[in-house]
């Protein structure tokens, strides 16, 4: 896959606080969330650099996929939920007032833990978001779905059989569908949120590896429970632990000379 210019997400309507940002793809500054009265992250700080996996680790209830919903503002759908700092993507801050968010979720694509194809064709699932976006033209559809299922590693299993069911797919290549959709709407910024927890040792193996390769042209967050994935596919990684962020850096450093007790201890068993 050759590596392609990252392209700058461009979805506010108001250009006041916009800054540089300093060489990251996201920036959070001092980031809180409650849901009622519930604290789940405490005053989080996290810089993401372009063209990198980062993985963010820790026990379950400990804020990862909390944090990493805000991304693409995913939690504004919860109850309660209420956020305090900011979140800059490309030196824009995405939780002020004028961001178009229907442009912001364009941009960072969200793939969850189990697979979620639509009970339509292989085909009119890669299809779906160019044609709720009003993209007619058959050749683009076409073109773009073909490549969005080669870049998930798909399109040879399924080139002959594009009008197929996608629930006739097995779970590993369902989830590798739901890639494909995201990537079909051309998406800057993948999340991924335990994309390969029901999978299969096979299936995972293939998602892990088509990580590898996206990341030359995505930025991408992956939430995963597995310590043995966080540390094969990412370059970063990110240890949370009661909605704090105790520990990020390095991938290599994190999972053999980590700074904090807390993140040794949890590496290596001892608690979790």
């Amino acid at each position: 896959m050759d590596k392609v210019k990252t392209k700058k997400i461009k979805f506010s309507q108001d250009d006041e606080e916009n800054t540089s940002n300093n060489g990251s793809r996201i920036e959070a500054k001092d980031v809180k969330v409650w849901y009622d009265d519930f604290n789940a992250i405490k005053g989080i700080d996290m810089s993401i650099k372009p063209n990198t996996v980062t993985a963010f680790i820790g026990p379950s209830g400990c804020g990862k996929s909390t944090f990493l919903r805000l991304f693409n503002r995913m939690n504004d759908y919860v109850e309660g939920f209420r956020m305090e700092g900011k979140i800059k993507i490309d030196g824009k801050n995405i939780y002020k007032n004028k961001i178009n968010v229907e442009e912001l979720r364009k941009e960072i694509g969200m793939v969850f833990q189990k697979p979620n194809p639509f009970p339509k064709s292989i085909f009119e699932n890669v299809a779906y978001g160019l044609k709720i976006q009003g993209i007619k033209d058959k050749k683009f559809i076409n073109d773009r779905v073909e490549k969005a299922l080669k870049q998930a590693d798909l399109w040879e299993e399924v080139k002959d059989n594009l009008k197929k069911s996608a629930l006739a797919l097995s779970g590993g290549q369902q989830q590798r569908l739901c890639i494909a959709r995201t990537l079909a709407v051309q998406p800057s910024i993948l999340l991924m949120d335990e994309p390969t927890s029901a999978l299969d040792p096979i299936s995972t193996a293939k998602i892990e590896e088509l990580i590898h390769h996206l990341k030359e042209e995505y930025t991408i967050i992956i939430v995963t429970h597995n310590m043995q994935q966080a540390s094969r596919i990412s370059d970063f990684t990110a240890f949370f632990y009661l909605g704090e962020l105790i520990e990020f850096d390095k991938t290599k450093k994190i999972f053999t000379n980590p700074s904090n007790k807390q993140t040794e201890n949890y590496i290596t068993g001892r608690f979790g």
